[in-house]
């Protein structure tokens, strides 16, 4: 469990991609050359670290975002349910890609497509991990109006995850976005009373609430620069820590 801004190694924990981090420069569609930087750091990490049981949760902003479509003709539960398809999409591409690296991985789909991935079963998925297999959980919750946050922090629940380990674009949350900001400040520790006060968004409002109820740490860190999921696994101080 994370102490502070510090943590002690994980053991089982569940790392929340997003769909925009698979973009890539491109912004639209899958970036190969990220995924399979994304394949090599995640096989890199399974093999420096023995025993890690590693699940993921993929996000499809990259490929289509409901909440956006749904402003047009197309309705919030049609638009969301296509937006949970993309994540099968995304959650296919990275299987192949880690399987490329050597990995064994399995998908497992809130919405059953089983031509390309097992449906989602608590039990099943508890198992491939305790198997050493890389657990890709895609579909969302398999229900409109919850974003892939609130799909990772139940999934994360579900599996007795140790912590949601959030990949992103900058090294941590700060207190204002550093890309607008260049005086934006880092944070290394939060409580989660503290990040709702200061209203950061580390996450949408339901999954944040899920993780403070159940007092399951978030590890926000830069998955861009490469060795930090490492890092992040191994307990050394990287990113911010929301505990």
């Amino acid at each position: 469990m994370p102490q502070g801004s510090r943590h002690v190694p994980l053991k089982r924990c569940l790392l929340k991609l997003s769909g925009e981090l698979l973009g890539g420069r491109q912004k639209a569609g899958i970036d190969t050359s990220i995924l399979e930087k994304v394949a090599r750091e995640i096989a890199g990490v399974k093999n420096k670290v023995p025993g890690l049981q590693l699940s993921i949760v993929v996000g499809g902003g990259n490929i289509i975002r409901g909440t956006a479509i749904s402003q047009g003709p197309i309705g919030r539960v049609t638009a969301d349910f296509m937006g949970m398809l993309a994540t099968v999409i995304n959650a296919l591409a990275l299987q192949d890609a880690l399987e490329k690296q050597g990995l064994d991985c399995r998908v497992q789909t809130a919405i059953e497509i089983r031509a390309v991935g097992e449906p989602f079963i608590r039990r099943r998925a508890v198992r491939h991990l305790e198997k050493g297999r890389v657990l890709v959980f895609a579909g969302g919750t398999g229900n409109p109006y919850f974003s892939t946050d609130t799909a990772a922090v139940l999934r994360a629940i579900e599996i007795d995850a140790e912590a949601v380990l959030k990949a992103t674009k900058v090294e941590g949350v700060y207190d204002k976005d550093p890309a607008r900001h260049a005086d934006a400040v880092r944070y290394d520790h939060l409580r989660f009373e503290e990040a709702l006060e200061k209203r950061l968004g580390i996450m949408d409002a339901t999954a944040f609430a899920l993780c403070m109820e159940k007092r399951i740490p978030i590890i926000v860190y830069d998955a861009v620069k490469e060795g930090n999921l490492l890092k992040v696994i191994q307990g050394k101080k990287v990113g911010t820590v929301v505990d």
